[in-house]
């Protein structure tokens, strides 16, 4: 976003807060007159920081860094300032914010010691980034300081972040002196040294926030250590799905299931401990949260140890198994959260509720993982395992797609709808799966019905908190959304109650409820199509294609016709007065041909638009191939004619300065009415011959036989009638041009006889060039042909 399109959001803001104040009728006190107030001031507050960002950003560019260590000298000064607004939160709540921007900020120095090597010039957006990173923890970290116990913790807080700010101020200065000169080697190795001592600083403030509750902190690090497990199993995924994880020995599955259960009834233990640690002290907590991270670290290593064992002749078990501790990953991140945030809380406090639900979750998910494994070398038994997992993992997936919480990051509408290819292709493979009943095609609709769901509720949830998205689409895609998934839900449930027990009739409901599913991927396309409003567009779109180029082409006419404007007749001797006159005639023949074609190609744009309107061209066409070969065909037509007209204009130019011969002129002319012809055909293919825009497009005339013939539109004869008034003016000055060329006739026999031979000569090679030209021309229009749209072809045949 530009600062003009921030600026504006900024404006936007304080009117909204100017109309909030206005329909209070005056009183502030009015409730919803101080919500929307209060909301209009946040607006106002977050534009105005992004254009700070991006104003910071552009000064980095060029080594001007002023600005940027004056926020964060501002931030730290703040951090003295006496006592902070009133904690909306807990110390835990402000410790695991305070983690996250103190993490970013040790990433963004790592950053900028790699790119200070590599590319100096990036280094700019990194330091504004470091800035705005240190802002939000400056705030934090006050907040944090304030209700850390005792206060010798919060003042250690306080004093730590401070001296962060320091470190963060030295490294933005000598990212700037980099920009400035980026091959001083003397001031890379200074900012390297200062980038460590921003790192060595952000360890220092973790350091005093573990002083503050050492049992969060030890959850927090736990959370952040299984967050790689789960990463590393994703990685694995990908590799089994490939069908390149193999085992390095010629170990079997047998030799690890035993330990891969001792391990999960280990982590079924630290589970407990976890639970119960968040009512004891914060040493216990610490090392509940410890011992449960450890445990999964190993717990993942045996089960990749296992699928490896299966060999990569069978991915999709590999991937069975890999989801099963993958599962057993992300719940026991969930507990570690639900158990930082219920530390130290009463017995009914609403967090304690939550960490049940987590611990319940938690012991579901080490179950299912003990029945995989007991499954997995049952080939008559490991499919529906894995559907039953997959069930279970979609309604724990769809419960936090339903919760309250809203997501960390948004995404377009087209991400949404996107991910309902997913769902269409793993309903069609679940048909399959149950119409077969083969394990093989159920652990393939398992692994590929995980993902499906999984990411068609996260785009559909991103896409929907959109801020641009008003409140009942936001509601009416999260409710087609939960349709859909339960349906899918319906459906693999029926598989499941069709491999246990096969019948034609229970096969032959699968297609009921794949319908159902259908309605409901088409009811969420359309709630994402919603939130696109009217200025999205699909850049992929034939007919916006089509449009763009017209709109191009009819750009490029109105500059040559500005061009053709700024042209005057050459000044000429008072002897050539007459072909004064008929450069004048081609200097304004050739500025009605710019100006008619100009309106010709807008109102091809608009008989376009019509088209779309009225649903014969749609935004997503139902017969996309015949709907892009229109397309094609009108994009072509559309640039025949703006480069004709650019032709046209040179010509004209080069005509009146005495640089070229009219005949090129006339050519020029012809091959606008040509073009014009086949982009008139183009828009004609699919129009509406009765509508309002194709009866201003079409006139009616009578040739000369007699014959009716459905010519151009108004501007169409325009360009027709101006193309030939040029003709008639470039063939009236060629012929008078000839008329003026007296020949000399030599008197003597000798002399005359060289003449005649001299001018037959001419003639049979100005004839010879004629033929040869003419079979030039033949080719080229035969080679333009065969690219022609088939509707084109037919038309113009």
């Amino acid at each position: 976003m530009t600062v003009l399109d921030q600026t504006k959001t900024l404006a936007e803001s304080a009117l909204q807060m100017l109309y909030a104040a206005k329909e209070g009728g005056g009183n502030p006190k009015a409730q919803h007159t101080h919500d929307a107030i209060t909301e209009a001031a946040q607006l106002m507050k977050e534009a105005v920081d992004d254009i700070m960002v991006t104003l910071n950003e552009a000064a980095s560019e060029v080594g001007l860094v002023g600005g940027m260590v004056d926020a964060i000298a501002e931030a730290m000064s703040k951090l003295d300032e006496g006592t902070p607004p009133e904690p909306k939160g807990t110390f835990v709540d402000y410790q695991t914010t305070v983690v996250k921007y103190s993490k970013a900020i040790a990433v963004t120095a790592q950053e900028m010691m790699t790119k200070s090597v590599t590319n100096p010039e990036e280094l700019g957006g990194l330091a504004s980034q470091m800035t705005s990173d240190y802002g939000h923890l400056a705030l934090q970290g006050q907040m944090a300081a304030a209700t850390a116990e005792p206060e010798e913790i919060g003042f250690q807080i306080r004093t730590r972040v401070q001296d962060l700010g320091h470190g963060c101020i030295f490294l933005v200065q000598k990212a700037g002196a980099l920009q400035v000169c980026p091959t001083d080697s003397y001031t890379k190795r200074e900012l390297i040294e200062c980038a460590r001592a921003v790192t060595e600083k952000v360890s220092l403030v973790l350091s005093a926030l573990q002083a503050g509750n050492k049992g969060t902190q030890a959850c927090i690090t736990a959370a952040t250590a299984v967050s790689g497990i789960i990463a590393d199993l994703d990685t694995t995924i990908m590799f089994a799905t490939a069908g390149t994880l193999n085992a390095e020995n010629s170990e079997t599955f047998a030799d690890h299931r035993e330990n891969i259960l001792k391990t999960a009834k280990a982590l079924v233990e630290d589970t407990k401990l976890l639970v119960s640690g968040a009512a004891s002290t914060p040493d216990k907590l610490a090392q509940a949260a410890q011992s449960s991270a450890a445990t999964i670290t190993q717990l993942a290593e045996v089960v990749k140890l296992g699928a490896a064992s299966l060999g990569s002749d069978d991915p999709e078990t590999q991937v069975v198994l890999i989801n099963a501790i993958k599962d057993v990953a992300k719940a026991l991140s969930d507990l570690i959260g639900a158990t930082k945030g219920a530390a130290s809380k009463p017995a009914d406090d609403p967090s304690m509720y939550q960490l049940k639900g987590a611990a319940k979750v938690m012991v579901t998910n080490v179950t299912s993982l003990l029945k995989t494994v007991k499954a997995v070398e049952d080939e008559a038994t490991r499919g529906t395992r894995a559907l039953e997992a997959t069930i279970e993992y979609i309604k724990q997936e769809l419960t936090v797609f339903q919760s309250k919480e809203v997501p960390e990051k948004t995404s377009s509408p087209e991400e949404s709808i996107r991910m309902t290819k997913g769902i269409t292709m793993a309903t069609a493979k679940a048909v399959a799966a149950g119409n077969s009943c083969r394990q093989e095609d159920v652990i393939a609709t398992a692994n590929l019905s995980r993902k499906a769901v999984a990411d068609m509720l996260t785009a559909c949830k991103q896409a929907s908190f959109h801020s641009d998205v008003s409140e009942e689409v936001r509601t009416r895609a999260l409710r087609y959304g939960t349709e859909c998934t339960l349906g899918y839900l319906d459906l693999l449930e029926h598989v499941l109650v069709i491999l246990q027990k096969p019948t034609p009739e229970l096969k032959h409901q699968l297609a009921a409820f794949s319908k159902r599913v259908a309605g409901a991927v088409t009811e969420l396309i359309q709630a994402a199509e919603a939130m696109k409003g009217t200025e999205w567009v699909d850049p992929e779109d034939p007919t916006v294609i089509a449009e763009t180029e017209l709109l191009g082409a009819a750009a490029s006419i109105e500059a040559a016709a500005k061009k053709l404007e700024q042209l005057k007749p050459r000044a000429k001797p008072k002897q050539a007065d007459e072909t004064l006159d008929f450069e004048e005639q081609i200097l304004e023949a050739a500025k009605s041909i710019a100006a008619a074609t100009s309106a010709l190609v807008k109102s091809a744009s608009a008989a376009q638009r019509e088209l779309v309107a009225q649903g014969k061209v749609g935004s997503i066409p139902a017969n996309a191939a015949d709907d892009g070969q229109w397309s094609q065909g009108l994009i072509s037509a559309a640039r025949m004619v703006a480069a004709a007209t650019s032709s046209l204009c040179e010509a004209a130019n080069a005509s009146v300065q005495g640089h070229a011969s009219e005949e090129k002129l006339i050519s020029s002319a012809k091959q606008v009415a040509a073009s014009t012809a086949q982009l008139l055909v183009a828009c004609k293919v699919k129009a509406d011959q009765d509508s309002e825009a194709m009866r201003r497009l079409q006139v009616m005339v009578t040739d000369a036989g007699g014959k009716i013939l459905l010519l151009e539109r108004a501007a169409g004869n325009a360009v027709k009638r101006a193309s030939d008034n040029l003709v008639r003016a470039a063939q009236k000055a060629a012929f008078g041009k000839a008329d003026d060329d007296d020949v000399v006739v030599k008197t003597k026999f000798v002399g005359g006889i060289a003449q005649i031979i001299a001018a037959q000569e001419e003639m049979l090679k100005k004839e010879r060039e004629l033929e040869e030209a003419r079979k030039k021309l033949a080719q080229i229009r035969q080679q333009q042909y065969k690219f022609l749209p088939t509707e084109l072809r037919e038309d113009e045949g």
